[in-house]
C-alpha cells in the first residue's frame, strides 16, 4: 500500500529529486502545491530557516478566470517544480500527491476580509480563515482543487477545508486572559451572514458566544462549560464542510484525479506536544464542522493527523475514524517521525503498528523539511 512523505517545494533546496525524497522509506511523495504562510526551522534545507509565503507554486492559467478570489502565486512558480516533480515520478513509476492548504490563506483574507469567519461580536478577527459557507470561497476552493488536480497529481489532499478555530486565526496572536476552553471555542465560531443563513438557531447562539466570552473579558473565571445551544449550533455546521468538501471531490475527480480530505482535529488536539487528552480525535471532529461519516461518503479517502507520542492512543484515535468511516473510504494515518511525538525509531515503529492494526490503510509522515536527517532515517528503519 502507497505510503507517502509531505514535502514544501521549499525544502527541495532548489534541486528537485524525487530519488532522494523516497530514499527516506516511503512510496510516494506527497507535494505542497499550495501553501500558507510560516517560518520554519528546516535543518537540512538550503536555508536554515524559511519563511513561506501564501500561495501556489504552479501557474494559475485560466483555472480562476471570474472568480473574485485569485490565489497569490510563489515566486518560483514560473520554473513548474511540480512538473518537474511529476515527471521524475513518472520515470520511477511512483505516486505523486498535490497537497493544498485552502481555506487557511492570510493574504486573501486581509484583501477580502468580508470572506473570513465573523466572531460573535462582529469583528472579522481571523484573517486567515476563510469562511466555508461564503459563496466566493466554496467557488475559490473548487478551482483550487481542480487546479492541483491538473498539474497530473495522482491525488489531491486538502488541507483546511472546514472551519478555522480562535487559536490558529493568525500567525502572531497574543492574550493575557484566561478565556478557558468554552470561552477559546465560541469565540472561534463564525457568524457571518451566510452561516447565519445556513445554520438554524444562529442568533440565539450568538448571544450565547458573545455573553460567554464576555463574561471573561470582563473579569469572571475561565469558562469550562460549553453552552448546549453552542454545541448544537457548531454541530448543525457539518453539512456546510460536507457538501464543500462533495463540490472539490467532484471537481477533482472530473480532472481523473482523486481527493483525499485531510481532517486537522488531530493537530487541534496534539500539535504542541504529542499529548491529546480526553475523547478520541473522531468525536471532536464537529468542532471543526467535520462529520467524518457524512464527509466519507462524498469523498474516496480521509487522512487523520495521529499527532500522540502514545502507541495507544494512536490506535485509539484511528480505530476510532474506521468505525466512523465508510467501508470503502481509504483511511490514511499521518505520523511525525520527529520531536515532539518521537524519540527513536522504536517509538515510531510501536505507531505505525498501532495505526496499521487498528485499522489504517496506510501511513504517512509529516513533514521533510521540518525535521533533522536522523528523524527522518526512523522511517525505512
Amino acid at each position: 500500500m502507497d505510503s507517502s512523505l509531505y514535502v514544501l517545494v521549499e525544502d527541495l533546496r532548489g534541486d528537485v529529486d524525487a530519488a532522494r525524497i523516497l530514499s527516506h522509506g516511503v512510496s510516494s511523495i506527497t507535494i505542497g502545491a499550495a501553501y500558507h504562510r510560516a517560518r520554519d526551522v528546516t535543518p537540512h534545507g538550503r536555508t536554515r530557516v524559511t519563511f513561506r509565503h501564501d500561495g501556489i507554486h504552479f501557474p494559475p492559467g485560466d483555472h480562476f478566470d471570474g472568480l473574485r478570489l485569485v490565489p497569490p502565486v510563489q515566486r518560483d512558480a514560473d520554473q513548474e517544480p511540480l512538473r518537474a516533480l511529476r515527471e521524475q515520478t513518472r520515470e520511477l513509476g511512483v505516486p505523486l500527491h498535490g497537497w493544498g492548504v485552502f481555506l487557511h490563506n492570510t493574504t486573501l483574507g486581509l484583501a477580502f476580509p468580508d470572506v473570513t469567519q465573523q466572531n460573535c461580536f462582529g469583528d472579522r478577527a481571523a484573517p486567515a480563515d476563510l469562511c466555508p459557507s461564503n459563496p466566493d470561497v466554496r467557488a475559490y476552493a473548487v478551482a483550487l482543487g481542480r487546479a492541483i488536480a491538473r498539474q497530473g497529481m495522482d491525488s489531491v489532499v486538502t488541507e483546511s477545508l472546514h472551519f478555522g478555530t480562535f487559536g490558529h486565526g493568525y500567525h502572531h496572536e497574543r492574550s493575557f486572559v484566561d478565556l478557558g476552553p468554552a470561552a477559546e471555542f465560541a469565540l472561534g465560531l463564525c457568524f457571518c451572514p451566510h452561516c447565519e443563513a445556513r445554520v438554524p438557531a444562529a442568533g440565539e447562539a450568538r448571544a450565547a458566544a458573545s455573553g460567554l466570552v464576555a463574561s471573561v473579558l470582563d473579569g469572571g473565571p475561565p469558562a469550562v462549560a460549553l453552552p448546549a445551544v453552542l454545541e448544537d449550533y457548531a454541530r448543525a455546521r457539518t453539512p456546510i464542510v460536507t457538501s464543500l468538501a462533495a463540490d472539490v471531490a467532484g471537481a477533482v475527480a472530473a480532472e481523473g484525479s482523486r481527493l483525499t480530505f485531510l481532517d486537522l482535529t488531530g493537530a487541534v488536539k496534539g500539535y504542541a506536544d504529542g499529548r491529546p487528552t480526553g475523547a478520541p480525535a473522531a468525536d471532536s471532529a464537529w468542532q471543526i464542522g467535520v462529520d467524518p461519516a457524512a464527509v466519507s461518503d462524498v469523498v474516496p479517502s480521509y487522512a487523520v493527523l495521529c499527532y500522540a507520542r502514545d502507541e495507544a492512543r494512536v490506535a485509539e484515535d484511528v480505530a476510532a475514524y474506521r468505525a466512523a468511516l465508510g467501508p470503502e473510504t481509504t483511511l490514511r494515518a499521518l505520523l511525525r517521525p520527529g520531536i515532539p511525538d518521537t524519540e527513536s525509531a522504536e517509538q515510531l515503529a510501536a505507531k505505525v503498528k498501532a495505526a496499521r492494526t487498528s485499522g489504517a490503510d496506510t501511513v504517512d509522515y509529516y513533514q521533510y523539511g521540518l525535521v533533522p536527517l536522523p528523524a527522518l532515517a526512523r522511517i525505512p528503519r
